[in-house]
């Protein structure tokens, strides 16, 4: 299998868009999806924690993964979430993103159990013997309950060549320069993506490769800024863009958990669509749409 190598840049992680039944709204998914095309982002990430992958059937998940790879149609690269507690429903979401064109997978380790190193590294293991796709890790501890270690990441990447990076979600700069370091000494072109934000200078200058993160929904042009300006050696534009980065964070305080937030701010930025989120189905107040239009107007990014 020849292997598509997962682009370096600016990746946003796809919120699902839902009616205000909870049901996918497959005309807003579209409007969305188109809009980050416009905007210059270098490829889709669908089903991850703002898609609200947790919260679907695998047969919702297969209609939501369906949808956004035939509409993306190969525009940007597409990544499909597949991560599951099981074997079985992570082989089966795998093979369905594989049969309907999907750039590559994106799974999260097991997030109830905490297993093993060997337990961990079979999990993986089933799923990259059995599926020909190339493969993204997903580490987000805070979320999970167990880290992706630099060291595992290594020993995956050492043995699976279809395994292509991680989208490393850790709130600890260390942490993403080691895997880095550790995990390119064995697999040189293995991709590593900060998932927060405001990481993506740091990661670009330990060697790093981009950032999958929210704001990459609302705001892309923050993010593209930081990156463009640094492949161009511009600082002066780095700094510009991130000092306005470094205001995103404090949008995903605003309610917990985040998902609403950041749809919220996806129709603030302005584009119309439902806000509604499963995981979080209460009340938008005024209070909270002060705050995200603060948060807006510190960092400069204009409202619809």
């Amino acid at each position: 299998m020849k292997l598509s190598h997962p682009n370096a840049g600016v990746i946003p992680p796809v919120p699902t868009i839902l009616d205000s039944a909870g049901k996918f709204d497959r005309d807003g998914m579209k409007l969305l999806i188109d809009s980050l095309i416009a905007k210059g982002v270098h490829g889709l990430f669908f089903l991850g924690t703002a898609g609200e992958f947790t919260l679907f059937t695998a047969e919702q998940r297969e209609e939501i993964a369906e949808l956004c790879l035939e509409y993306t149609n190969g525009r940007l690269p597409a990544w499909i979430g597949t991560g599951s507690n099981t074997v079985a429903e992570t082989l089966r979401l795998s093979r369905h993103a594989a049969e309907h064109g999907a750039t590559g997978i994106v799974i999260m380790n097991p997030y109830y159990y905490k297993l093993s190193g060997d337990a961990l590294f079979a999990h993986y293991a089933a799923v990259l013997e059995a599926v020909d796709v190339p493969l993204m890790l997903y580490n987000f501890p805070a979320m999970t309950g167990q880290d992706l270690t630099p060291a595992f990441v290594a020993r995956l990447a050492a043995h699976y060549p279809n395994v292509l990076g991680i989208k490393d979600t850790v709130d600890q700069l260390s942490h993403i320069r080691q895997m880095i370091m550790q995990v390119k000494a064995v697999s040189p072109d293995f991709s590593v993506f900060c998932g927060f934000d405001e990481y993506l200078l740091p990661t670009l200058a330990a060697g790093g490769d981009g950032a999958i993160a929210a704001s990459a929904n609302f705001a892309p042009e923050l993010m593209l800024g930081v990156y463009d300006s640094f492949k161009q050696g511009d600082l002066a534009g780095v700094l510009s863009f991130q000092q306005r980065l470094i205001e995103i964070p404090a949008l995903y305080a605003i309610d917990d958990p985040f998902i609403a937030s950041i749809k919220e701010a996806v129709r603030l930025s302005g584009v119309p669509v439902s806000t509604f989120s499963l995981a979080s189905p209460g009340i938008w107040s005024a209070e909270h749409e002060e705050k995200l239009k603060l948060i807006f107007s510190r960092a400069g990014i204009a409202q619809g």
